[in-house]
C-alpha cells in the first residue's frame, strides 16, 4: 500500500510571494498548448497564423478560468459559495470545474470566430487535439494537492493510496462500518482510489493520443471536436466510479456522480455531431 507523498503545495516561496504547484500545472497546460499549436501550423493546418493563436490563448484562458470558477460554484457548491459570496472569485484557494471551464471555453472560441472571421467548428477541430494534455497537467496539480481523492478499495489491493488529507471523510465512512473503522485504527487513514492519476491517464494521455491520431488525417468538418466529446465523456464518466463523489446540486442520494450527471449530455451530444457531420459534410 502506498502513501500519498504529501508535496508541499507551495513550488516556489520568495518572500511574501508563493507560486503554487497547481498554478505552474496550468502554465504547463497552457505552454503545451501553444507548443502542440504550432506544431500543428507547420504540419499544414493554415487555419491560424501563430499570431492568432497566441489570441487564441487568452480566450481560453479567461474561459477556463471565469467558466471553470463558475461551474464550481453553481455545479458543485452552491449552497457554500452563496453564503460565502465573497470567496467566489478567490479561485487562488482552489475549486475549478472542468464542465464549467469547458462552457466557458466555448463562449470564449465563439467569440473568438466571431471577431476573426473564422469557422466555429473548424477552430474548435483545431483545437480539440491541444487541449487532453493539458488536462493531464491539471491532474497531475490535484495529485500534488492531495485533492480529489478516490473511493475507498480493499487494503490489499496494489493500487491502494492513504491520503492524510481525506481524514474527515475517513471518520466519517468508517463510522458506518465496523471493518472500515479497523481499518482506519490501523493504517491511520482509509486505503483509497489514487483516481487523479487514473484521470490523467485517461483524460489526459489516453485522449490526447486518440485525438492526435485521428486528426492527423483531414476528416469531415466538426467531428474531430465530436470525438473530443465523446472521448473525455466517456473517459470522465469511467474514471467517476473510482473518485469520491462530490455532493452537487442534488447531493450525494443518487446513483451516479455529478460529474457523471455532466458527463453524459457530452458523449450523446458528441455521437449526434459525429454522425450528423460525417453524412453531411461528406457530401
Amino acid at each position: 500500500m502506498f502513501i500519498h507523498p504529501q508535496f508541499d503545495p507551495v513550488a516556489i516561496k520568495l518572500g511574501p510571494l508563493a507560486v503554487h504547484w497547481y498554478g505552474l500545472m496550468y502554465l504547463l497546460g497552457f505552454l503545451l498548448f501553444i507548443g502542440l499549436g504550432n506544431l500543428r501550423l507547420k504540419r499544414g493546418h493554415a487555419f491560424l497564423t501563430p499570431k492568432l493563436l497566441d489570441d487564441l490563448l487568452m480566450y481560453g484562458v479567461l474561459g477556463v478560468v471565469l467558466g471553470g470558477r463558475l461551474g464550481e460554484v453553481l455545479f458543485y457548491q452552491p449552497a457554500y459559495y452563496f453564503s460565502h459570496p465573497q470567496e467566489i472569485l478567490m479561485v487562488w484557494k482552489g475549486g475549478m470545474s472542468f464542465h464549467g471551464g469547458f462552457l466557458g471555453v466555448l463562449v470564449g472560441m465563439l467569440l473568438f470566430a466571431r471577431k476573426h472571421g473564422r469557422s466555429f467548428w473548424e477552430l474548435t477541430d483545431f483545437i480539440a487535439p491541444l487541449v487532453p494534455l493539458g488536462l493531464a497537467a491539471g491532474r497531475i496539480g490535484n495529485f500534488i494537492n492531495g485533492e480529489l481523492w478516490g473511493r475507498v478499495t480493499r487494503p490489499d489491493a496494489p493500487w491502494a493510496m492513504l491520503f492524510p488529507q481525506a481524514r474527515l471523510d475517513d471518520l466519517a465512512q468508517a463510522q458506518q462500518s465496523p471493518e472500515l473503522m479497523a481499518q482506519l485504527m490501523q493504517y491511520g487513514a482509509l486505503p483509497r482510489h489514487p483516481s487523479q492519476l487514473y484521470q490523467f491517464a485517461l483524460e489526459g494521455l489516453t485522449l490526447f493520443i486518440i485525438l492526435w491520431w485521428f486528426s492527423a488525417r483531414p476528416r469531415a468538418r466538426g467531428q474531430v471536436s465530436a470525438l473530443f466529446l465523446i472521448g473525455y465523456g466517456f473517459f470522465r464518466f469511467v474514471a467517476e466510479f473510482f473518485r469520491s463523489p462530490d455532493a452537487g446540486i442534488f447531493g450525494q442520494s443518487y446513483t451516479i456522480s455529478m460529474g457523471q450527471w455532466l458527463s453524459l449530455p457530452m458523449i450523446v451530444l458528441g455521437l449526434v455531431l459525429f454522425v450528423w457531420f460525417g453524412r453531411h459534410e461528406s457530401r
